[in-house]
């Protein structure tokens, strides 16, 4: 029987398996027959003659680019099977993306490359032989990924690789703080925030109303006042099933044409500045699924300050759109700053979260989606629109809160709809000489070394970055946090191999 010289795997699939008959080895099969390029890369070296000097002055060094050259030959049954074969192993090499590529002698260990040039011929109409060549701009390989937890604010990480390696650190806060400090060594830092003084007073800028994922239902209010835009309220029955909101039933709509469903209201006191954040999610397997889920935001006299949704109203394509509007409903298209105009996309999934913010006169409208796996949290494919409210036409005090679930009478229902959270939060300016807290109990900040970003809760942080994006050494480096028992902090790395 004919094996494999090299086992090779693409994004986790390996090739000789995926594209063998194991049935008809013999007169089917896909062999690499060797792999080039994942011994020692040679260093790139600046070299300047300096007059009247012995040798010359190095000037800089660096690791180049590496490629990996995989020599393959496939053979199918016939000539069709054959080209069916070829086209299976191109789609499993997405374009403009990097691959994640292993090695059965080495499968502790990833490279990242994409397919850079093809040297191919066909030997006979049902044998190709073939020469792949990727680049691989980060010219390293990686183990994988280890998390390690700080202990009394400080950890020593022993970085075994032959290389730097670049940190991920989260920091989950267990209390308020005016500031968060990771110091590697004595020399190298990342701060956001700014430490108080003794002698100077902290303040608060936000004040939580409710955070509501579903467990306390019983305090809203699906009996009156609550309508959505043309549409009819068709009861209250909105439901909790430890995940989420999401609608028991949308009750009967009877004669109605358009959209219906459940929606709940609830009462707050009268605030000025104010944030309100809805996390949810939805799947629409079907073209015809149709829906809307909604949270609408209203003045002591029931004027409405504005909404934000995601929505499918396409009757026969699958796709959402965000929505983001001041004021009430006046029709289609007007007084959006977020719609299908600038945020439509043809996908079947939505995870993610949609804001609303008001400081002054300013409002915000943001939308984004979050990633799940390794990176679950982080803000992706995101809009963030500004109004200005400068004839003071929405500057009534938030009052009332609603949210809704709906679908279309002549569409079908999505799978599960789902508010996952909404959050309500009240905003104040900060005050000068004073120092104001900007991290609150559960609020996550991530260091983020690989991508040189600093996160709170998943989204860019605002807040001033103080320090350098640094790389833990060959060898151990040891890591702090400040203030003192004030976060659960991990430390995230892989390490890096020449």
């Amino acid at each position: 029987m004919i094996k494999s010289k090299e086992n090779i795997t693409i994004n986790g699939v390996d090739l000789a398996e995926h594209l063998t008959d194991a049935n008809d080895f013999y007169n089917d099969y896909f062999i690499v027959n060797s792999v080039s390029g994942r011994g020692i890369v040679a260093e790139e070296n600046e070299i300047i003659p300096v007059a009247k000097m012995d040798g010359a002055y190095a000037s800089y060094s660096r690791t180049p680019v590496r490629y990996l050259d995989v020599a393959i030959t496939a053979k199918g049954k016939d000539e069709n099977s054959l080209h069916k074969k070829i086209e299976r192993l191109d789609d499993l090499m997405p374009r403009g993306k990097d691959l994640v590529i292993t090695f059965a002698d080495e499968v502790d260990r990833e490279y990242y490359g994409r397919l850079s040039d093809v040297q191919g011929e066909f030997l006979s109409n049902i044998i190709y032989r073939a020469v792949l060549t990727f680049v691989c701009p980060d010219p390293y390989k990686y183990g994988e990924e280890k998390e390690e937890s700080f202990t009394d604010d400080s950890i020593i990480i022993d970085n075994k690789g032959t290389a730097t390696a670049k940190p991920i650190i989260e920091l989950t806060a267990k209390e308020k703080s005016t500031f968060a400090m990771v110091t590697l060594g004595d020399e190298q830092y990342n701060l956001i925030g700014q430490p108080s003084d003794v002698d100077v007073e902290t303040i608060d800028t936000r004040n939580a109303i409710f955070n509501e994922r579903g467990e306390t239902l019983n305090q809203w209010d699906g009996s009156s006042g609550a309508q959505i835009d043309n549409g009819l309220v068709t009861g209250d029955q909105l439901g909790f099933d430890g995940t989420g909101i999401h609608p028991l039933s949308y009750g009967d709509a009877g004669s109605w044409d358009k959209w219906y469903g459940p929606a709940l209201i609830r009462e707050i006191n009268s605030i000025q500045d104010f944030e309100v954040e809805m996390r949810l999610r939805v799947s629409s397997d079907r073209p015809s699924d149709l829906y809307r889920i909604e949270f609408y935001l209203y003045d002591e006299n029931m004027n409405v300050l504005g909404k934000m949704a995601i929505r499918d109203a396409a009757q026969h394509n699958t796709r959402y759109a965000a929505e983001g509007r001041i004021g009430e409903f006046m029709g289609a298209g007007k007084n959006y700053l977020i719609s299908q105009e600038n945020y439509l996309r043809e996908e079947t999934h939505f995870h993610g979260m949609v804001r609303m913010r008001r400081i002054g006169k300013r409002f915000e409208f943001y939308v984004a989606k979050l990633k799940t796996g390794e990176e679950e949290g982080r803000h992706y494919d995101s809009l963030n629109v500004i109004y200005n409210d400068v004839e003071n036409e929405y500057q009534g005090k938030l009052k009332y809160v609603q949210i809704n679930i709906c679908r279309h009478a002549q569409g079908t229902r999505p799978s599960v709809p789902r508010i996952n959270a909404i959050k309500v939060t009240e905003l104040t300016e900060e005050v000068v000489d004073k120092t104001p807290y900007i991290i609150y109990p559960d609020d996550v900040i991530t260091f983020d070394h690989v991508n040189a970003d600093v996160l709170l809760n998943g989204e860019l942080s605002k807040d001033t970055f103080f320090g350098d994006f640094f790389e833990l050494k060959k060898g151990q480096n040891h890591l702090t946090i400040t203030p003192e028992d004030t976060f659960d902090t991990v430390v995230k790395y892989r390490e890096r191999y020449r």
